[in-house]
């Protein structure tokens, strides 16, 4: 996986001229668009060759996953600091969806253009693809420190499934999120309200004895599916 995170760091230099480079790109895609914006486009606003903005980004692709990465890596303290002092499940799950949401605000609209990558996870900007899984990954982990840091009594078959559910739907809120015109994106707040609700009552639910041939149904269907 190519990633600013993940490589080795270089000198002061070539770091200035990698992020020079990201940053060239970053603002482009947001002013002109992911798929109209070439390479060639970047070095130029980057001030390098174009040979030197493909030593340090073998394609669009890699910016994109330097960005994802970025993002996560942006993400992770701020959730810490924001789940410090809450107990309650509900509430800490929302912690880690608005701190998302949050982060994400400036470059929405960019987001919104990357999406449709989302279903394919033969491809590479897919969040369901190999080249994102380790950003998947730790984005899976904040769910589960949200989980296991609450209150809430999960059953023990459960647990190991609950956290990539929990990002499951954070990223169906974000989907609608990015697509949300409505002012500051006010139906996405109130989908939140209510489906979060909902979904901690059905994981409380879950938990007594009445419901495991159902919960066993369920993640059976979840093995099924793969996830």
């Amino acid at each position: 996986m190519t990633t600013t995170s993940l490589r080795s760091r270089g000198t002061p230099r070539a770091e200035d001229t990698r992020r020079k480079i990201y940053e060239a790109a970053m603002e482009m895609f947001r002013e002109k668009g992911f798929d109209e914006t070439t390479m060639r486009d970047i070095a130029a606003k980057a001030g390098v060759a174009l040979g030197g903005a493909y030593y340090y980004y073998s394609s669009k692709d890699a910016i994109v996953l330097a960005f994802y990465a970025e993002m996560q890596e942006a993400s992770n303290q701020p959730v810490l600091d924001a789940l410090a002092g809450h107990k309650k499940l509900q509430e800490r799950i929302r912690c880690v969806l608005n701190q998302r949401l949050e982060l994400l605000q400036p470059n929405r609209k960019f987001c919104a253009a990357l999406f449709r990558h989302a279903p394919d996870g033969a491809d590479p900007l897919s969040p369901f693809s190999d080249d994102t899984r380790m950003i998947r990954d730790a984005a899976i982990e904040q769910m589960r420190i949200a989980a296991e840091g609450s209150d809430a009594k999960i059953p023990p078959d459960l647990k190991p499934r609950l956290a990539y559910l929990l990002w499951l739907y954070q990223m169906a809120l974000i989907m609608f999120w990015l697509y949300d015109h409505s002012p500051k994106q006010e139906r996405t707040q109130r989908l939140l309200d209510k489906s979060l609700g909902l979904l901690v009552n059905l994981l409380r639910l879950s938990a007594l004895p009445l419901m495991k041939p159902l919960r066993r149904a369920a993640l059976e269907l979840v093995e099924t599916a793969g996830v």
